[in-house]
């Protein structure tokens, strides 16, 4: 199985772990990398429509329904009962690329950085308990860290200390 460069984004519900993912792309992006993402969501989400052709293919019972066009293409699985797929499996199914950066899966054991905002739901720090948190990204004052602290607008910096903790050297 191919092994992707996995850096994670993790952090509280509001926490702005979204925002620092779209900015990271941009700027990786930007750098010349070949960036993936993939995205913990809620178990209810859809990004399918009722009423379109694919949408109405799964209603019928279809295990899994691609979308293509010559534009892009999309395909989605239902679980039917399954269990939701690990980690590792999703990304035995990412293409090759330079690196994947994961929004959420907090539990899971990667690099990651921690994503800190005054307004999120939950304050309580998780880096002090979670090994495979390298660095925070705070739009407040933080102290007491054994990990380098980023501003949360400080994307230069942050796609600096990814890159250089993923082992890419700069384009």
């Amino acid at each position: 199985m191919m092994t992707h460069r996995v850096f994670g984004i993790t952090g509280w519900k509001n926490s702005g772990k979204t925002t620092l993912t779209e900015r990271l792309v941009t700027e990786l992006t930007g750098r010349g990398w070949k960036v993936s993402t993939i995205k913990h969501a809620h178990h209810d989400f859809d990004i399918d429509k009722p009423g379109t052709d694919s949408f109405r293919h799964r209603e019928a019972g279809a295990s899994e329904v691609a979308i293509v066009s010559g534009r892009r293409w999309a395909l989605m699985h239902e679980l039917r009962g399954e269990d939701e797929p690990t980690l590792d499996e999703v990304l035995g199914r990412i293409a090759p690329c330079d690196m994947v950066l994961v929004e959420g899966y907090k539990r899971e054991g990667h690099l990651k950085i921690e994503a800190r905002r005054i307004e999120a739901k939950d304050r309580a720090p998780l880096a002090p308990n979670d090994p495979s948190i390298v660095a925070v990204a705070a739009d407040h004052q933080v102290e007491g860290e054994n990990v380098p602290v980023f501003g949360i607008d400080d994307i230069r910096a942050i796609a600096d200390f990814i890159e250089q903790r993923l082992g890419l050297a700069k384009h």
